[in-house]
């Protein structure tokens, strides 16, 4: 007879689980002190539950695999909630493990009792409270299952530490499915051989590519079909690397803060293929100015993401690996150099803007790291001017080596996303690029990297202000900066040291490739604290509510 939480640790390995990210608490006891009797399973003690949930997201992005996190109940539990909204937003697959008062004391109000099923009910794919040791086998494997098919997401199973405890002899099951649930999509193709048509028809195609390519692991058939068609292809936040960066067929990120010779693509395309995207508001700008002139095919595996906010002329339910596969054999080869050479027309027109200044400059930072970090480092850049600048200056070459919160927007997620990433993708060089802000949100992880020496290399972009919002106060409040100034007070290196962290400083531009040459030397976690511009922003910008081509170069656009 097993007693129920080595029921769970078993389900656990039978999913090929090999690292859990927790803290533990006076509800996880047994589950804890069943862990310290297995080998197979590492669990990384984060420091603060809110990191347990960014970790394992950056672990399930990285891997491809379901990250799992694991807390106490009551504010344990509750605090995993951003870190699962932010998994959910970006359909990430992770099972999120909370222990729970007993289950005579649920609803009674039980000390650290709270209703986590309730509270994360709209920010997960599905949720479980286990009630009887006999279906605990059961709803483990059905969470992974869940959690990892059809479109990804987090699953949560709440667990009563009386379930944990209680024994049981039977067998675990090993068919895993439910009733309604449908793994795959069938696809429809008649559907698809109308979107050849119109693709094979089209003088000025292109393909829209999301976070789904990523997710489906299916970036090589997505090559392979632009190749065959000569379909430039714009991409996401959540698609950077689906395309390498130095393809010819590479028009980079479209968006809000994406280039705008990528929005001028989408705006003067004739056929726009957007496969594994959900046309996101930060994308479409004014939806009445997005793509005009195109006949749109949307292509995605969850039908509820279809014509949600645009209006496509041919949808299709599918798989997006399966349906590019069967795209590319269906799409003709064609000469499209006119088009081609008129997205080069536009990159040389309006490039990304490099300004200059004596003090640092965020590309020249990007530029710096991936001159000294190689072809293939893992990234976790947090939100706001960070996330921007490393989205459209870091040259990513493969998906899964940028991480970022590209739906919910997290602050302080990029930290304990590299911890992640590093456990991960053991070997390979890891950086965590924030604002100052946003670092200070998660700092404590420093520790966690410092207990297990991971090699993370965390960035620092020092400029003294929350940016992002700042910058809308410079262009649209007429400078009245209000609430942004964090000033330059903390000593991030002194911070860093003491939790054992080495720090660098770098404040000149002589000094910065030396600097990140001699944290690559390390072998262990290194904080840079870099010092830059405290006046630069990110542009182009298109403002809320206007088309996604009229965008502002510099605050003294808004103004004229």
């Amino acid at each position: 007879m097993k007693t129920g939480a080595q029921i769970l640790i078993e389900c656990l390995k039978q999913e090929g689980v090999d690292t859990i990210f927790g803290y533990p608490g006076a509800r996880t006891l047994l589950l804890h002190d069943t862990l310290m009797d297995d080998r197979e399973i590492a669990h990384i003690l984060v420091r603060h539950e809110q990191g347990a949930a960014h970790a394992a997201d950056g672990y399930a992005r990285t891997t491809g695999k379901v990250g799992v996190c694991l807390t106490t109940s009551g504010p344990g539990a509750t605090n995993l909630v951003t870190g699962i909204a932010t998994a959910y937003m970006d359909s990430v697959p992770m099972v999120a493990l909370t222990c729970q008062v007993t289950t005579a004391d649920i609803g009674n109000d039980a000390f650290q009792e709270a209703d986590m099923t309730g509270i994360t009910r709209p920010i997960t794919k599905h949720n479980y409270v286990v009630t009887d040791v006999k279906d605990l086998g059961r709803i483990i494997r059905e969470a992974f299952y869940v959690a990892r098919t059809r479109r990804p997401g987090p699953v949560l199973v709440d667990l009563p530490s009386d379930v944990l405890a209680a024994g049981w002899d039977g067998e675990i099951p090993t068919e895993i499915g439910r009733r309604g649930y449908q793994e795959m999509p069938t696809l429809n193709i008649k559907q698809l051989k109308k979107a050849a048509d119109l693709i094979n028809k089209a003088k000025r195609p292109l393909i829209y590519a999301g976070g789904g390519i990523t997710l489906s692991n299916s970036h090589e058939a997505l090559r392979a079909l632009a190749q065959k068609g000569s379909l430039p292809v714009t991409n996401t936040l959540m698609a950077i690397g689906v395309m390498d960066a130095d393809s010819p067929l590479s028009v980079g990120m479209l968006g809000m803060y994406g280039a705008w010779y990528a929005n001028m693509a989408v705006h003067e395309c004739d056929c726009l293929i957007a496969i594994g995207a959900r046309f996101d508001d930060r994308v479409t700008g004014r939806i009445e100015g997005f793509a005009p002139n195109a006949k749109i095919i949307q292509v995605d595996i969850d039908p509820a993401s279809i014509r949600k906010t645009v209006q496509v002329h041919l949808p299709i339910v599918s798989d997006a690996g399966e349906a590019m596969e069967r795209l590319a054999e269906l799409v003709e080869s064609k000469d499209r150099s006119p088009w081609l050479n008129q997205l080069e027309e536009w990159k040389k027109e309006a490039p990304l803007p490099r300004p200059q200044s004596e003090a640092l400059m965020p590309h020249e930072i990007m530029d710096a790291i991936c001159r000294v970090a190689g072809e293939s480092p893992v990234v976790a850049s947090d939100v706001g001017l960070s996330q921007m600048w490393t989205a459209n200056f870091f040259r990513f070459h493969q998906p899964r080596q940028y991480l970022t919160s590209g739906g919910l927007g997290t602050m302080g997620y990029a930290l304990p996303a590299a911890v992640g990433a590093a456990l991960g993708r053991k070997g390979q060089p890891v950086f965590a690029i924030n604002g100052d802000g946003a670092f200070q949100m998660n700092i404590q992880e420093l520790a966690t990297c410092s207990y297990y020496n991971l090699p993370v290399k965390t960035i620092i972009l020092n400029n003294g202000k929350l940016g992002m919002v700042r910058q809308f106060q410079h262009v649209f409040l007429k400078k009245r900066y209000a609430a942004t100034d964090l000033g330059r007070h903390v000593d991030f290196c002194t911070v860093a040291r003491g939790f054992k962290v080495e720090a660098i400083k770098v404040s000149r531009k002589n000094e910065l490739t030396h600097a990140l040459q001699k944290a690559m030397e390390i072998d262990g976690p290194v904080v840079i604290d870099i010092d830059i511009d405290p006046d630069c922003y990110c542009f182009p910008m298109v403002p809320p509510g206007k088309k996604s081509v009229e965008a502002l170069f510099a605050p003294e656009d808004w103004e004229s």
